[in-house]
This record gives C-alpha cells, sequence and structure tokens, in this order.
C-alpha cells in the first residue's frame, strides 16, 4: 500500500463545470486539461467532464492521449504545432491548433492536406508571449482566410496576463485592444481564463477557457477556491508513521532548522518531496490530523515530514490519516506557505502518490 494518496472528487470537478456555466451562461465551455489536468489526470478527467463544448491541451502528445483514451470532442492545442510534420497527424485526429507565428502560417500555406484545419488565431495583445503582433492581425488572419487548408470559420482568441488582480487595468487595456482588432471579423472569440471567468464578467466571448477554477482552486489573487462556491478536487493525504518524543533545545531533521523550545511530540509523517509536496514550504506550513491543524518542522526530506503535535500526543497514532491540502486545507495556503502557486503543487504530484476516484 502506498503512503500518500490523491483522492480526485469527480462530483466536485462536475459541479465546479456546473458553476463555470452559470458564470457564463451564454459561452461554449473549453475546459484546459494540459499537464495531465493540472495533476488529476488527463484521460479520466476529460471523461468526467463531458457537459464541456472542448477541450484544451499544451501539445499533441497530450491531444492523442486523450484519443487514445477514448475521447471524441473537439481538442485545441494551445500550443500550437510545432512542425509541418504534424500537420497530418492534426488532421487525421480532428485536433484543432492555434497558430501565433508566422513559421505556423506559412507551413499551413506550404502543406498539402486532404482537408481543410480548424484554426485559432492568436493575437498578443500584452501577454508578450505567444500570439501575432496587433499590427500583423489583419495580415495574418487575411492570409489564413485565403488559404486552401484552413476551415472558413476561423476562431480568434488572446490571453490575460494580470486577471488574476481585479485592481490592475492591464485586463481591460488588452479587452479593448483585442476587441478593436476583430471587431469587424464576426469571428467566434475567446478571451477569458478562469480569472478572466470570475473576475472580468466582460471578457465573456464565444468561448471561455477554464482551467484552475475548474479543480476548485481560485485563479485570483489572495482568494481561495470556497470563497468563488468552488469545491477542490483533488485532497491529498497520508499517513502517520511514528510518534516521536524530542527534548527542548534538540534540532529536528536536516540542517537543524528547527530546534523545539520546550518537550514536545512529533508525528513523523510519510510524505516528502519524492511525492511532490514543495522542499520549501516554512515551518509552521499546516497540515491536519482528525480535524485538528498542526505545524511542520524542520526540513521537508524526500520521504518524511516532521510535525508538532506538543506535549501530549492528543490521540495521534501511528496509522493516523494526514490531509496535506484538499477541503479542510486549501491548496492555495500550503503554495503561499512554500513561496509558489497552485498550479505547481498540484502539477508536481509525482507518480508515487496513488490515485482514487470517487463521488463525492
Amino acid at each position: 500500500m502506498r503512503l500518500a494518496s490523491a483522492e480526485i472528487d469527480l462530483t466536485a470537478l462536475r459541479e465546479n463545470l456546473q458553476l463555470t456555466q452559470k458564470l457564463a451562461p451564454k459561452s461554449k465551455i473549453m475546459a484546459v486539461l494540459k499537464a495531465n489536468a493540472y495533476g488529476h489526470g488527463l484521460v479520466k478527467i476529460a471523461q468526467h467532464l463531458q457537459d464541456a463544448d472542448a477541450f484544451a491541451v499544451a501539445r499533441v502528445d497530450e491531444a492523442l492521449a486523450l484519443r487514445t483514451g477514448g475521447i471524441t470532442k473537439p481538442i485545441v492545442l494551445l500550443e500550437g504545432f510545432f512542425h509541418p510534420s504534424d500537420l497530418p497527424i492534426l488532421l487525421a485526429n480532428n485536433l484543432q491548433t492555434i497558430v501565433h507565428d508566422i513559421s505556423q502560417l506559412e507551413a499551413i500555406e506550404r502543406a498539402d492536406l486532404d482537408a481543410p484545419l480548424t484554426v485559432w488565431l492568436k493575437v498578443d495583445t500584452g501577454m508578450h508571449r505567444l500570439g501575432v503582433e496587433p499590427e500583423e492581425f489583419e495580415a495574418f488572419y487575411a492570409r489564413l482566410k485565403r488559404s486552401k487548408n484552413v476551415a472558413d470559420k476561423i476562431h480568434l482568441m488572446t490571453h490575460f496576463a494580470c486577471a488574476d488582480d481585479i485592481k490592475d487595468n492591464k485586463t481591460e487595456v488588452q479587452q479593448v485592444l483585442f476587441k478593436s482588432l476583430v471587431g469587424q471579423s464576426h469571428a467566434p472569440l475567446c478571451l477569458a481564463n478562469s480569472a478572466g471567468i470570475i473576475g472580468w464578467p466582460e471578457s465573456h466571448g464565444d468561448w471561455i477557457r477554464p482551467g484552475l477554477m475548474l479543480y476548485g482552486v481560485s485563479p485570483m489573487l489572495a482568494r481561495v477556491g470556497q470563497q468563488h462556491g468552488l469545491r477542490p478536487v483533488m485532497r491529498l493525504t497520508t499517513k502517520v508513521i511514528a510518534i516521536k518524543r524530542v527534548r527542548a533545545h534538540q534540532a529536528v531533521g536536516y540542517g537543524g532548522r528547527w530546534q523545539c523550545e520546550q518537550d514536545t511530540y512529533l508525528a513523523v509523517i510519510g510524505v516528502g518531496y519524492g511525492d511532490g509536496y514543495p522542499r520549501h514550504a516554512k515551518i509552521g506550513t499546516p497540515v491536519v490530523i482528525g480535524n485538528q491543524r498542526y505545524g511542520i518542522v524542520g526540513t521537508v526530506s524526500m520521504d518524511m515530514i516532521s510535525v508538532n503535535i506538543g506535549d501530549n500526543p492528543h490521540g495521534i497514532q501511528v496509522g493516523d490519516e494526514v490531509e496535506m491540502w484538499g477541503p479542510n486545507l486549501p491548496v492555495e495556503e500550503i503554495a503561499q506557505c512554500a513561496g509558489t502557486i497552485p498550479y505547481e503543487l498540484l502539477c508536481n504530484v509525482t507518480p508515487r502518490v496513488s490515485y482514487e476516484y470517487i463521488e463525492g
């Protein structure tokens, strides 16, 4: 039996999708499943998001894994294709591609394809990562419209840089720029990621792209998913593997980072950075044992973490369950304690952790 377990609540997943639909009732939903569905299991999550209108992944191999798993819904490649030889693969597997670069445009124009591809043209309105420059938009769009290898309905999209901060007006600036460029095209539009869906209702176009919020995590600064009515989908747990008594002023763990001020008990728990728990989680980062919060002490090691349970073990025993994050302990809080973001924690769960899919 594996010590660390990720319990995936499929009921919570579907409820989060339903909330997304309520927030943007006039938009179609492209559920984002990249990076193994944010660490939740690519194919299994897709199988339980059948009310979504399409799926989005980052790369071709992720899309092919979905097709192999029996998923037939439209799939969009958020990074597009990387080589002209990918184009027949896209066509054969009914995959849709984003175009964000001149090399992709030229590859499509030169290709000898049996049928046209569905294309999403991405415009860089301020993220300054992928996307054609605003002044290039008209030329790109016209060339795609002329190409026999492109289906008639070209979708148009952009990506927000600061939508997680409702006090930052950059999202408004990006929207104004995007709509000024595409306003006369009458093409389907896609602007809003999870933060756009929650924080910027005016950005809901013909399509929205929920990712993090589907998994019950807030995309907004200084917020947790429950504050939006979202339910955490992943519950990461482990077991207590030892109860250890330490004397006052004894150092605990690698490097002696922490010394107890008085005699205390530690619960040693079977999880560590080998399971994907953040090594840089600070002293005091909470875990939950028996509905009670306790703080970790010492250095997070590969396989174990020490938890200070005080001068009385409180009935805690070897074999007791420990929640590392989940419904009782927001992953957003753990991310803050580790100086990172919840995306990274969810994506970093390793294959050593067992996955259990439940109906909550």
